[in-house]
């Protein structure tokens, strides 16, 4: 690869190459001189008479990303060095840079990244297809042919690939579907946030750029957007190098480039990107040489401004009519011709898009809202007040969430209308517009956290909810306000930069050659601060604003894309709402419980809190759109689903053990509940499903005994129950018991054994124990009773001392004995074998 770059970018073709760039930076720093002098006027001259802009609703954060990073993971990069897919983690911090590290863990350590990609001028593909029909018009008009081997060989099936015109491309993939969605997202942010480098705030020395760019592409021909009009300074005026350059140098080197076509590719991008890096390189050196010397002469200028101002202002003026009676009738002709039947059309296809976007913010606000409300209606202490403030806070700079509201815009359709007017990419007002919808969200979302902390310290409880609900509807209204003025005026700003460059490129030819008589009239003192190629283009800016504001107003009093009439103002009922902080609110500092990452101090940049989520492989199943507010589960509730499981599982058979005498009481196997669809749990727990039907429909565990020739008495081995009983659930259980200690029976005088009581846990009371043993015998009693009166007289009933004249253990009374004596009643005996039987209380069973 070196080897390609130093044969085809020598010494000569790189001085050539310095050469180029000087020549034309010398060019552009010349009208840029110019161009700051009048943008230092316009400002001066802004703030000593003054000039009102509508005041918005909605409030504006100071530093909304201070201690916050965007988003951070692991995915696969391919080396060009080795030629070979690695794992790489990438992190995208406030500055929305990709910052790429060999691992997590040097990122952690605070190591120095190995790249860092300005996203400024690219784009975000995720198919190679489109990778390749851009790259098949990047060296040659010759395209692979189909079936021709690819490009570059991804790792898996969901590349991600970041391309620009001049500089080095980059190659990623990742394992599934929804990681391709987020990262893409991300990427496309950053691409979003670079492209959008020009700082408004520098009231001199950003306009003071744009004309002067703008006047030297109108020099060489070239009007209307310019769609890599993207990043800082350095880099527009790199990509403006490189706009005539590049083409030269690929019909230079490219037919010496040796290899097949996508060999050739290759060499070429590193060709490219080693002269795109010259440039920039010498473009940020000398543009930051030009600007330092425009700002060491700026005193003395502003000095002679507030001096001469009214003068200056006064010249000006006369110049201006003078230009405007020779301009404006040939600027309405072009205008009510070319321009007016157009003006409608342009304005309906930026409208449709546009208000869609920005209606999709207003959803997405308003669902984020009431998921604040209706988390805090449980709890509305500070703490779970603040947990979901600190959740919404980011809401706007969520690559992910505003992803729908992103794809609104990027429906704009200008075809037909961009050959005419010189359009080169809806690009430009696609990114534009979805800036401001990203702002106004963050806006929105700020406000809301300054009227609720105006509320938190002093309310609480249902006070505080009627304040949530009372500051979401208050919002909710000013952002409608506020996003109808900044639809308005986008669309103002859009229609001039469509329409203004179209007029100019028709009205230059014939108005140019006697512009340069005007400056005749302007004193030469003055001569820096008026120029006539600034008043011819605002004469024209003023001949078609007219009619671009009509259009506007008519599309706002037709009210179908809920814009309001530039006639409603708004009063600001929250006059002290200005009044209040542009800091963001740290709400895990100032409330306590709120769970998050610290922030600051030593490595404080892995430590900032990251605004998207970190996406989980394994084991974890895709989720659906997630919510900035996320409701945690709660662990105290056992899922239904828990006990499917272990209901699902076979009881183990009992096992015999032998005794202990420091047991207490052996434990019995719990029969399994069959055909009931009740769910296994633990009995100790009190919320038991099985325990509180248990509660519904008693269930009586005794054990007795039982031998093979009594068995056949019974009814499926189960005692008779009385007539009109109800059988639902009868198990019968053999298993050898320990003998206890024997105890007294119903009547007081016989020894039975001991009843063990299955279904309780080892820690119930003795109470719950004692009361069971009573129920036991209760029951025990009435199965005695049944048994005697069922039998049909063929076993009389026993009389009082019948039951001295034998004693059993068991305390049943079997209707097999073969001892009975005639005409004496005997007791009923079984076998000393043990029977453990499930007796369901109210069950209806066979008499026998």
């Amino acid at each position: 690869m070196g080897d390609v770059i130093s044969t085809n970018l020598d010494e000569g073709k790189r001085e050539m190459i310095a050469a180029r760039t000087r020549a034309i930076m010398k060019e552009f720093g010349t009208i840029y001189e110019q161009q700051y002098a009048v943008a230092l006027f316009n400002s001066v001259r802004f703030e000593i008479e003054g000039g009102g802009t509508s005041q918005t609703q909605l409030l504006h954060r100071k530093d909304p990303l201070k201690n916050k990073c965007i988003f951070s993971g692991g995915l696969f990069i391919y080396l060009e060095e080795s030629k070979k897919w690695r794992s790489r983690f990438l992190y995208v911090g406030d500055t929305y840079n990709i910052s790429l590290y060999d691992s997590k863990a040097a990122h952690d350590r605070g190591l120095h990244s190995k790249v860092v990609i300005n996203c400024a001028g690219y784009r975000a593909l995720t198919s190679m297809e489109e990778y390749l029909e851009l790259l098949n018009n990047s060296i040659s008009d010759q395209k692979a042919k189909t079936g021709a081997a690819q490009f570059l060989k991804c790792a898996t099936q969901y590349p991600l690939i970041l391309w620009h015109p001049y500089a080095r491309h980059h190659y990623f993939c990742v394992m599934t579907e929804k990681e391709q969605k987020k990262w893409h997202a991300v990427f496309e942010d950053c691409v979003r946030h670079s492209n959008n480098g020009l700082s408004e705030e520098c009231k001199v020395s950003t306009p003071a750029f744009t004309d002067a760019l703008r006047l030297y592409k109108q020099a060489k021909g070239h009007y209307g957007t310019w769609d890599m009009m993207c990043g800082n300074p350095a880099q527009i005026l790199a990509n403006l190098v490189m706009e005539t350059l590049h083409p030269e140098l690929r019909t230079m080197i490219a037919p010496r480039l040796k290899g097949k076509l996508q060999q050739r590719q290759k060499d070429w991008m590193l060709i490219s990107d080693a002269v795109y890096r010259q440039v920039r390189s010498q473009t940020q050196m000398q543009y930051e040489a030009l600007v330092q010397a425009c700002e060491v002469e700026r005193p003395r200028l502003d000095a002679a401004l507030r001096t001469d101002m009214d003068q200056i202002i006064t010249s000006k003026e006369h110049v201006t009519g003078k230009i405007r009676a020779l301009v404006l009738p040939r600027a309405e002709h072009l205008l009510r011709s070319n321009v007016q039947p157009y003006i409608n059309s342009i304005l309906e296809a930026l409208m449709e898009p546009t208000s869609r976007g920005f209606s999709e913010v207003r959803d997405i606000l308003f669902q984020e809202l009431v998921e604040v409300t209706k988390n805090t209606v449980n709890d509305s202490s500070k703490e779970k007040v603040a947990e979901q403030m600190e959740k919404i806070s980011m809401l706007a700079f969520h690559p992910v969430k505003m992803q729908s509201c992103y794809e609104k815009m990027e429906m704009l359709n200008l075809e037909g209308l961009q050959e005419r007017f010189d359009i080169s990419s809806p690009s430009v007002f696609i990114q534009r517009a979805q800036i401001l919808m990203r702002q106004q969200m963050d806006n929105a979302v700020h406000t809301f956290e300054q009227l609720v902390h105006q509320s938190v310290e002093e309310q609480s409880g249902e006070d505080l909810c009627k304040t949530l609900q009372h500051s979401q509807d208050r919002v909710l209204k000013k952002y409608d306000y506020d996003s109808s003025s900044v639809r308005k005026k986008f669309f103002r700003e859009a229609l001039l930069q469509i329409i203004i460059p179209y007029m100019l490129k028709h009205l230059s030819p014939s108005c140019s050659q006697d512009l340069p008589r005007f400056q005749e009239l302007i004193f030469e003192d003055f001569s820096r601060f008026i120029l006539v190629e600034n008043i011819f283009e605002e004469v024209v800016l003023q001949s078609v604003s007219k009619d671009i504001m009509m259009a506007v107003k008519e599309a706002a009093v037709q009210r179908r894309h809920n814009l309001y009439r530039d006639s409603v103002v708004l009063t600001n009922s929250d006059l002290n709402l200005h009044l209040l902080g542009d800091d963001t609110i740290d709400w895990a500092g100032q409330f306590g419980g709120v769970k998050g990452e610290k922030q600051g101090g030593e490595g404080g940049n892995r430590r900032r809190k990251q605004i998207v989520s970190m996406i989980h492989l394994e084991g974890m199943p895709p989720l659906p759109y997630e919510s900035c507010l996320e409701v945690p589960g709660v662990d105290n509730i056992p899922e239904e689903n828990e006990g499917q499981d272990v209901a699902s599982e076979k009881p183990e058979s009992p096992k015999p053990e032998s005794p202990k005498p420091e047991s207490p009481k052996p434990e019995s196997p719990k029969p399994e509940p069959k055909e009931r669809g009740t769910l296994k749990t633990d009995p100790a727990s009190p919320d038991s499903i099985y325990q509180i039907r248990n509660l519904i429909n008693p269930v009586l565990e005794v054990v007795a005994p039982a031998s093979d020739e009594d068995d056949s008495q019974l009814t499926n081995g189960v005692l008779p129950l009385e007539e009109g009983d109800e059988e639902k659930d009868i198990t019968k259980v053999t298993e050898i018991m320990p003998r206890q200690s024997p105890t007294k029976d119903l009547s007081g005088n016989d020894e039975i054994s001991d009843v063990a009581v299955t279904g309780q846990s080892s820690d119930t009371d003795l109470l719950e124990d004692q009361q069971a043993v009573l129920d036991i015998e209760s029951a025990i009693q009435q199965i005695v009773i049944a048994v005697q009166e069922d039998s049909d007289g063929e076993f009389p009933q026993t009389s009082s001392n019948s039951s001295q004249n034998h004693h059993d253990d068991s305390g049943f009374q079997s209707p097999a004995n073969e001892n009975v004596e005639e005409g004496e009643p005997q007791p009923i005996t079984v076998d000393t074998e043990q029977v453990m039987l499930t007796l369901v209380e109210g069950a209806e069973m066979p008499v026998c």
